[in-house]
């Protein structure tokens, strides 16, 4: 994946309570749900291993 502000590569970022995807440039970081229409499919399988995802 993607990061629409620099084309960097996305990254799952795991914090307490919460899961958001961050960019590994420029560290900008995104809601699952802002990005969700471009998960691929390696990242959703990775993402269901999470119980929880909040959007907040």
């Amino acid at each position: 994946m993607k990061c629409k502000k620099c084309e960097g590569k996305l990254e799952i970022l795991r914090m307490c309570r919460k899961i958001r995807m961050q960019c590994s440039e420029c560290r900008q970081e995104y809601q699952i749900h802002e990005i969700a229409d471009q998960l691929d499919p390696e990242t959703e399988q990775t993402l269901e291993r999470y119980t929880v995802i909040i959007y907040d």
